[in-house]
């Protein structure tokens, strides 16, 4: 099958060109502004299909916008009509085509210009008609406020919100991919004369600014953004594309003494807390038990031994846990327990407790095991 994508190197056209090779397509012809006319003219002969994404939404000059948007679209279909090639045609318009600016002027345009095709050859002309679309690889600072607020947070610039109640209907890029390379197999969802993306997130500008000023703070609190909300999942992996090239880690606080270190590595409010606790040889660290805490011990490196005991009970559990077999040790309530390192090298354990520590209420109380 051969794909034809205009825009190729732009915000969508990048994204889906990459899903598509991802999926195993192999002829994808790129028309970006350094492909030339006679290679599009080769392209429009030759294409199965074609996603026409190229625009223009940002131009120095306001005339500009009907040359990029109509002018481009009605010498794609001279190019196709040359051909006879009547194969679909899946357009990505704008919002914006429903209001008299000069932008959705110019959509508005490049949209009856594809019905017109439609009716006049009887080729099947998909148009969708988008809001803002945020993810990664969009650009910042140019038209779109969730790339803008993304990028400057991350690197320390500052941002304006004018209208913090100001309602912004939004869909993921993936989200995006995922419906076009649908509508490509046949399963567009139809949306009346036109057709959209199903999943679509409505936000206010503040809490979008919000959330962003939150992921940045994640670092120093050792936190986790709740991924249980889609739109949060998304904006939160949209923020970490645009973390500068220098700054991709970051210091975790070793709390460290003569028996080796315990490290806190994430902290949730709703999951737990995961830590990396390492042991010198020889040494035992717990001897406590909790009422409602629970935990989750895995040793990765080095040999070990965790020893439990029921609260009010002689008999003494041993399981012995080495990082050559990886196996989770859970700890059960009202059980005393403790780990000590066998080996002759430090042991390295990944601890999961089931909620933060709470310095006011800890839930741990010593006994020797």
């Amino acid at each position: 099958m051969n794909i034809l994508v205009t825009g190729a190197e732009g915000f969508i056209g990048k994204n889906l060109v990459a899903e598509l090779y991802n999926q195993g397509y192999k002829n994808i012809f790129q028309y970006t502004r350094k492909t030339s006319k006679e290679l599009l003219d080769d392209y429009c002969q030759k294409a199965d299909f074609v996603f026409h994404l190229a625009g223009v939404n940002r131009p120095i000059n306001k005339s500009e916008f009907m040359s990029g948007n109509y002018g481009f679209t009605s010498e794609l279909i001279i190019l196709l009509k040359k051909h006879q090639n009547t194969c679909p045609i899946l357009t990505t318009s704008s919002i914006q085509a429903e209001l008299e600016n000069p932008y959705g002027i110019s959509k508005k345009a490049g949209e009856n210009v594809l019905f017109h095709y439609e009716k006049d050859t009887g080729a099947n002309v998909l148009i969708y008609r988008l809001p803002n679309v945020f993810g990664k690889w969009c650009k910042p600072n140019y038209n779109s406020v969730v790339a803008t607020f993304c990028h400057n947070i991350a690197h320390d610039h500052p941002i304006q919100v004018k209208d913090p109640n100001r309602m912004l209907n939004l869909v993921y890029i993936d989200d995006v991919i995922n419906e076009l390379i649908d509508a490509l197999n046949g399963r567009e969802t139809a949306h009346g004369d036109f057709c959209k993306v199903p999943i679509e997130h409505e936000k206010t500008l503040g809490e979008i600014a919000e959330l962003t000023y939150s992921f940045k703070q994640c670092r120093k609190d050792k936190s986790i953004p709740d991924m249980s909300d889609p739109f949060i999942k998304k904006l939160y992996s949209t923020y970490l594309s645009y973390i500068p090239k220098n700054q991709f880690s970051y210091d975790l606080k070793m709390n460290i003494d003569d028996r080796g270190s315990f490290t806190e590595f994430i902290r949730t409010i709703d999951t737990g807390q995961v830590s990396v606790n390492v042991s010198k040889p020889g040494i035992t660290k717990g001897n406590h038990w909790h009422h409602t805490k629970n935990e989750k011990f895995l040793v990765v490196s080095g040999r070990g031994v965790i020893r439990f005991r029921k609260y009010g009970s002689e008999e003494i559990i041993e399981y012995f846990v080495s990082g050559d077999k990886m196996e989770v040790v859970d700890i059960p309530t009202g059980y005393t327990h403790n780990i000590e390192n066998i080996g002759n090298t430090d042991m390295v354990t990944i601890m999961w407790a089931n909620e933060m520590f709470d310095k006011d209420n800890p839930d741990t109380y010593h006994l020797e095991v």
